[in-house]
């Protein structure tokens, strides 16, 4: 397992301290059925949520309560603004709402091919 990084305030200063992407088509989410639940790509827009989960996926293994917290000091600022915009970042939104005591999830790192 990858070490967790110490976050600071703010999101940006937190990425380049995640491991690269390169080479990471999309994250898929599922659930203890093995259902997709959710499908972050990596494209314009939604890189910085790919590398957090990325990141977690290498440090907890999966996504339980403790890999949701420490994603959630990752996100920094972002986590202020979904706690007051819910829908803005449905990507932080998740992290809380399993953070919160929603369902564990498996995260599957999906290589481009």
């Amino acid at each position: 397992m990858l070490a967790t990084i110490e976050p600071g305030a703010i999101f940006k200063d937190n990425l380049p301290l995640l491991p690269p992407i390169d080479g990471v088509q999309r994250i898929d989410l599922v659930d203890a059925n093995g259902v997709v639940i959710a499908t972050i790509e990596n494209q314009p827009g939604k890189q910085g949520s790919l590398a957090v989960y990325h990141y977690l996926k290498q440090c907890f293994g999966g996504l339980d309560t403790a890999a949701a917290d420490h994603g959630l000091a990752v996100f920094a600022e972002h986590t202020a603004d979904a706690r007051n915009r819910p829908g803005a970042h449905p990507n932080v939104d998740r992290l809380i709402g399993i953070a919160e005591g929603g369902e564990a999830l498996t995260i599957v790192v999906v290589a481009e091919s």
